[in-house]
């Protein structure tokens, strides 16, 4: 019978054992920490909002249909190009940086 008080042991280690990894974590400064209210909505993978890594803008424009053309456009002249919805609305059409001046003359001849 089960009358000792044995079948607590086990669960009050556990919540022992949380309590003290808890204080250890608090101890190393990993509090949980409140976004800034200036922090962009998701992650923020990049310091600078614009900041695309390797990749670089050909070309910026008001509408999708048109990024896609020029994606078309610079697909049939060999060069990878993706395109990013930027914060403020517009569409970039963004290439590797040793292809973008080739894209940007394609871009310009349209």
């Amino acid at each position: 019978m089960a009358t000792s008080g044995w079948y607590l042991i086990g669960p009050l280690i556990a919540v022992g054992l949380v309590g003290f990894l808890g204080a250890v974590f608090w101890r190393m400064g990993l509090q949980p920490t409140v976004a800034p209210e200036t922090a962009p909505d998701g992650l923020a993978i990049f310091g600078e909002p614009d900041d695309y890594g390797l990749l670089w803008p050909a070309a910026v424009t008001d509408e999708p249909e048109v990024a896609d053309e020029i994606r078309r456009l610079l697909s049939d002249a060999g060069i990878r190009a993706t395109k990013a919805v930027r914060r403020d609305g517009r569409v970039s059409v963004l290439v590797f940086s040793e292809e973008v001046e080739e894209a940007r003359r394609l871009v310009a001849s349209l």
